[in-house]
């Protein structure tokens, strides 16, 4: 079977969940793909990621410290895979688009909505593939709810209630500095939230968010709450959203919220309500999320059991880097693409640039660029 050549870009945090997803397709005998080359500015870091894919692979690739002499050096190069800090994400994929190299990006897809559509634009120009390594989406659970709602078991959507309400006192280094990653967790982890808002219910048409920062200082030392240093995201994100169809979600996120932590996320239509991690609610009847997950499992066919999870595999993030290289070698499509990426994001820098103007505003007017005082920030505008 053919392989994708590919080198990953970017070899700290992230990087590792991406290769623990490649291990698992090898090991599970799905080898579509060669990692020839690993490239980080620190050194060290990219040799143990060259260690750790020897590991299952059987040889190390190549290291490098530079993307430009990564794509000279490297013939047989078709792919990358970019884990690196959200601010470098723009640059360093039009530099591979641009020399013809296929792309899976990790969200966001760009630190503003111009950049992304910068990338789009290559990605267009320039004939490659791109996919938004936008994982959540493709765990059993997630397909199993998705399922439900499509097969009507809530009736007609109503109202999305999602809140994250915790505290986190610890350093979490550059991604607690808006120039380097965007945003806070709104962004970081929001961008997740935002693809499975798209996913279960549709588009969002418009919101009004407050963001604010209560606690700018934050630890290194996790344990003992010292060695203090100076954040610049927020922390605390209040969101009321406004769909297309008419569903209006109350979206809150914040980690300075002492005390009792509340996870609740919830959809409820005309019938029920899905609450995750718990189960569909119709009346006084409740199904748990286990079962949910088996009557969805129960109703696909094989071949869309092995579509959605191939080779019996659940890991999302597998699955996604497994969904890329087929569509590199011509077998299957992206079912996140970087149209998918952006508009993703777009609901995400629309709570920031609402927040900034104290206004409510159109995800369309953050999707064409039309509004971006906050974005403007970001490049030193």
């Amino acid at each position: 079977m053919n392989s994708v050549k590919t080198a990953i870009i970017g070899c700290g945090g992230i990087a590792n969940a991406h290769v623990r997803g490649l291990k698992l397709l090898w090991e599970n005998g799905i080898r579509t793909f060669e990692i020839i080359a690993v490239c980080d500015i620190d050194e060290t870091r990219a040799e143990r990621m060259s260690e750790g894919i020897s590991s299952f692979q059987g040889y190390k690739p190549a290291i490098y410290t530079d993307v430009e002499e990564m794509l000279s050096l490297e013939a047989q190069l078709q792919a990358v895979d970019i884990c690196t800090v959200h601010k470098e994400h723009h640059d360093i994929a039009i530099k591979c688009l641009e020399a013809k190299k296929h792309i899976t990006i990790e969200k966001p897809l760009a630190i503003t909505i111009r950049t992304a559509h910068k990338i789009l634009d290559s990605a267009e120009k320039n004939g490659c593939i791109l996919q938004v390594a936008e994982n959540y989406r493709r765990a059993p659970s997630e397909r199993a709810i998705n399922w439900a709602i499509k097969e009507g078991m809530i009736g007609k959507l109503r109202m999305l209630y999602w809140e994250d309400i915790f505290e986190r006192l610890w350093y979490w280094g550059w991604r607690d500095h808006k120039e380097l990653a965007g945003g806070g967790w709104t962004l970081d982890g929001g961008v997740h939230f935002a693809d499975l808002f798209r996913y279960h219910i549709g588009e969002v048409e418009e919101l009004y968010a407050i963001s604010k920062t209560y606690n700018p200082i934050r630890f290194r030392d996790k344990e003992r709450l010292t060695d203090p240093v100076e954040i610049t995201v927020e922390d605390t994100t209040m969101a009321l959203l406004r769909f297309e169809n008419g569903v209006i979600g109350n979206w809150v996120l914040t980690n300075s919220a002492p005390g009792k932590k509340i996870n609740l996320r919830a959809i409820y239509g005309d019938k029920g309500c899905i609450v995750w991690n718990d189960g569909v609610y119709i009346g006084d009847e409740r199904k748990s999320i286990e079962d949910l997950e088996k009557e969805f499992i129960n109703n696909l066919s094989p071949q869309e059991k092995e579509k959605l999870f191939p080779s019996g595999i659940t890991d999302t993030i597998a699955i996604e880097l497994k969904e890329f290289f087929d569509a590199v070698l011509g077998l299957g499509e992206i079912e996140t693409t970087g149209l998918v990426g952006l508009k993703d994001e777009a609901i995400c820098m629309a709570v920031y640039e609402s927040s900034l103007l104290n206004l409510p505003v159109k995800i369309r007017d953050i999707e064409e660029c039309r509004i971006e005082n906050y974005q403007n920030q970001l490049m030193g505008g």
